[in-house]
């Protein structure tokens, strides 16, 4: 009996499924394995989140379904709304421009099934979130991948896109700052953006659980900002990576009312909504965290440097994003992505991603996450300059 549908196969693996697989096995061994690869903060939650969901748990009244479950408690959506303000000066009716999510990852699943019908074109960028094509195969879309170029900033060239393209395609799904190249836009951009997308009559979906991760340079920026951005976006965020809740599993979209109200539709035939002690801990998060955010960008920012400073007395010129807690940095030597990550585990057990991992457009360069306490981070530079200074031109082998 063939058990597995028709659009589960040309699917593969989720990618940090298979890199979590891999360090298992080679930690199964014995093998001290420092993993680069995946972006999940090293800082623990901090405490008074963690206090307030402890009260929110003892209280029984929260283990019943959660309060409006297909959208997010009101006092969520609220709280979302203030600091949508606070931090971007972008307003929001909580209403019916907010939706709960469980996590922005849920938010992209969503927005296929509920929005995208089979058929229609979705543009998404190359390197980009693999998330993203799947879901789109998922929802029997086609994807249509834009090139992003380091010589273009890694910003797409929406004026390139082919005029047969536009006219089929619903929605483009964009990430600044982006996963994974750390590349920052700014208003201008997305000026230029919104004001093709409306011409064009595509809906934007902006993915941007980075937004507070930026460093001197790069804006901190929602889509949202944009005069006329409500009628034709939707933008997904979460708590993940600025408070260190990536086990807890909660984001928000929040924009185009049509558009969170056929997400909200969607939602609330599949899931039961989020736990309301997360959704209480995450109001305060929201409204007492802002300091915490300033903190962890602090610890990355000095991470990334004392990085890029390893590289650079390892002979490699980088030319880094300035947003992210990744590096996307060359790989060296004129070896392939996939043949420099695989040398560098094979000689000193050190996992970074490949930049084909995230598309055709990511050969010549790996991703290096920063989520990383600094001791270990500093023992896997260490490593790396072991590999990469035996095979630099002219080197002793």
């Amino acid at each position: 009996m063939d058990i597995i549908a028709d659009r589960l196969r040309n699917i593969p693996t989720y990618l940090f499924m298979q890199l979590r697989n891999k360090i298992k096995r080679i930690e199964a061994n014995g093998v001290d394995c420092i993993s680069l690869s995946i972006g999940d903060p090293d800082k623990p939650t901090p405490a008074y989140i963690i206090e307030t969901l402890r009260e929110a748990v003892l209280d029984p009244d929260n283990h019943q379904y959660p309060t409006d479950e297909q959208k997010g408690m009101l006092a969520f959506r609220e709280a979302v709304s203030r600091w949508y303000q606070r931090r971007y000066g972008v307003l929001l009716n909580p209403e019916n421009e907010v939706l709960a999510l469980g996590g922005s990852k849920e938010g992209i699943h969503n927005f296929m099934m509920a929005v995208v019908n089979p058929g229609d074109i979705v543009l998404i960028t190359n390197p980009g979130y693999p998330g993203y094509r799947a879901n789109i195969l998922i929802a029997g879309g086609q994807p249509y991948e834009i090139p992003l170029l380091e010589e273009n900033g890694f910003l797409p060239d929406i004026e390139d896109i082919p005029d047969d393209i536009c006219h089929k395609t619903k929605a483009f799904f964009l990430n600044y700052p982006n996963n994974p190249t750390g590349a920052c836009a700014n208003q201008i951009f997305f000026s230029r953006l919104v004001a093709w997308a409306k011409k064009q009559q595509i809906i934007l979906v902006h993915d941007n659980p980075y937004s507070e991760i930026v460093f001197p340079g790069c804006e901190k920026l929602s889509l949202l900002q944009i005069p006329g951005a409500k009628d034709i976006c939707v933008e997904f965020n979460s708590l993940s990576k600025y408070y260190s809740m990536t086990g807890w599993r909660i984001g928000m979209a929040v924009g185009n009312e049509k558009i969170i109200e056929a997400m909200c539709k969607f939602k609330e035939n599949v899931t039961s909504g989020v736990f309301n002690a997360i959704q209480l801990a995450s109001i305060k998060a929201m409204d007492e965290g802002d300091k915490n955010i300033q903190d962890i960008v602090g610890i990355y920012r000095r991470r990334r440097e004392m990085t890029l400073k390893a590289f650079d007395q390892m002979g490699i010129f980088v030319n880094p994003g300035m947003g992210t807690f990744y590096l996307w940095l060359p790989v060296p030597n004129g070896q392939s992505s996939m043949e420099f990550t695989a040398k560098l585990l094979d000689d000193v057990c050190v996992l970074v991603t490949a930049g084909t991992a995230y598309g055709q457009y990511g050969e010549g360069y790996f991703r290096l996450s920063l989520t990383l306490p600094d001791d270990r981070l500093r023992e896997a530079l260490e490593r790396m300059k072991q590999t990469i200074g035996n095979n630099r031109p002219g080197s002793a082998s």
